[in-house]
């Protein structure tokens, strides 16, 4: 049988105070994943952890700053303490500061965009495989973007850093795979949160966005959580190393 349980398992979730990273957080919950909620500030994730114990799931805030690598290492640290293990990293935070053409970047947007979309996920990776490492493996999900695919208007950077997370998913996969830590990534298109506010109050930009999608229409984040439950279960314990892409049609 297909197995979609995660019951027992401990599993962290970056970037969970909204939109995707919420969603994928209720969603693991739903299967009986103890799922640990991080974003910057500690207080937006306290809704989203009464909202999960309240339906009787099992959830925990701590904050930590994707950018700055001590938090990281503290992260991680409190993680092993508390937990004792790790099956599961949903890399889901990232920044795009800038919405503009490249030339007018500045060298701090490139720095910050930078440092959450691709530092952070790196050694959180890091951290987290050697602490999978010990119980026996895990499983990483990196949520990407299919603008690493197709860079969109006005979101170079940002595509930039998004196509380096899809490398960077493959060369862990395939460094990891030996000590049984499966890394693949999601790759969402048009999606309906606060992150991507910036496309849908430019209307010139969302009807360009939608008309591209052949389903017509943006996504939800609750269509994204369903991808990253099956990378993560034991529904996808032969996947590795790969992408999927959730985007109502748009790269076709």
């Amino acid at each position: 049988m297909v197995d979609f349980s995660l019951k027992d398992r401990i599993a962290l979730i970056t970037g969970a105070s909204r939109g995707i990273g919420q969603a994928i957080a209720e969603t693991l919950a739903e299967r009986g994943a103890h799922c640990i909620l991080v974003s910057r500030k500690i207080d937006s994730l306290q809704a989203v952890a009464e909202k999960i114990n309240g339906q009787g799931g099992k959830a925990d805030p701590m904050a930590c700053h994707m950018g700055e690598l001590d938090q990281i290492e503290r992260l991680f640290v409190e993680v092993e303490k508390t937990y004792g293990k790790l099956d599961i990293l949903v890399n889901n935070a990232a920044t795009n500061p800038f919405f503009g053409e490249m030339v007018n970047v500045t060298a701090s947007v490139w720095d910050k965009t930078l440092d959450v979309n691709l530092k952070g996920p790196f050694f959180m990776i890091q951290h987290a495989a050697r602490l999978m490492e010990k119980s026996g493996g895990g499983a990483i999900v990196n949520v990407a973007s299919i603008n690493g695919i197709s860079p969109a208007p006005y979101q170079g950077v940002y595509s930039i850093t998004k196509a380096a997370l899809i490398s960077m998913t493959k060369a862990y996969a395939a460094e990891l795979a030996a000590k049984n830590i499966r890394v693949n990534a999601l790759l969402p298109g048009l999606t309906q949160t606060k992150f991507a506010g910036a496309l849908f109050d430019n209307k010139e930009i969302y009807d360009y966005a939608v008309q591209r999608i052949p389903l017509k229409r943006h996504a939800v984040p609750d269509e994204m959580a369903g991808a990253v439950l099956y990378l993560v279960s034991d529904a996808a314990s032969f996947t590795t190393g790969t992408t999927i892409v959730c985007d109502g049609g748009a790269l076709i």
